[in-house]
């Protein structure tokens, strides 16, 4: 059995959750999140209560969508921040990042504070370029800074399996789960074929998108 990570030192470090909370519904694939958060801690060997965040999550009230962003420390304390759910752009500017993801790196696997490459990357985002498209470090398609990534190449949504070195996203999970895409290690000659890529995550869901051209 693979050895357990051990949270950071740094006393900022949390797990995170981004969820939206939608008027008719609560809080979307609020179990699923929860379950992620769950195992990460596990692993890290960080406590969690999964009944105070799901309690966190059910008290929310609001008469228009929010955004949620539910963060646990080493010590197990939850907290939970809301804002205004803007509305999706219809479309997206996307390019392939310069820098490279180590496929093995277990830090990829959970959602947390420890992400610097994927902020500096998306703090820096040229003008006219709205989500960078990360490769390994053997030139195989990863993730974006905050979403995954789907192509489809005429045979269905193809979206990077794991062992490239991503996120397991919860959409990922759940359209994976539903039959509605399949694992396939892509590289950027199927993002040029492409008959259309698109961006996902929990929050935004999926946002078609189109490759130019590296800054």
């Amino acid at each position: 059995m693979e050895s357990p990570l051990c949270p950071p030192a740094d006393p900022g470090f949390r797990l995170i959750e981004t969820l939206g909370w939608h008027p008719d519904e609560g809080p979307r694939r609020g179990a699923l999140h929860l379950a992620r958060m769950g195992r990460s801690a596990a692993t890290l060997e960080m406590p969690f209560d999964r009944a105070q965040a799901q309690s966190l999550l059910t008290g929310i009230t609001s008469p228009t969508p929010l955004r949620c962003r539910l963060t646990l420390d080493a010590t197990g304390t939850l907290a939970l921040e809301t804002a205004p759910l803007l509305p999706n752009p219809p479309r997206w500017q996307v390019a392939i990042h310069p820098g490279r993801l180590a496929p093995h790196d277990p830090w990829l696997r959970h959602k947390s504070t420890r992400r610097a490459l994927y902020d500096s990357a998306r703090a820096a985002l040229p003008k006219g370029v709205d989500e960078w498209l990360f490769l390994n470090t053997a030139g195989a398609l990863c993730e974006g800074t905050i979403t995954n990534v789907f192509v489809d190449t005429g045979a269905g949504l193809l979206t990077p399996p794991l062992a490239a070195g991503l996120l397991p996203g919860i959409l990922r999970a759940e359209m994976l789960a539903a039959g509605q895409a399949r694992e396939v290690n892509l590289t950027p000659e199927d993002l040029h074929q492409a008959r259309a890529i698109y961006c996902g995550n929990s929050l935004r869901g999926l946002i078609r998108a189109t490759l130019v051209a590296s800054a």
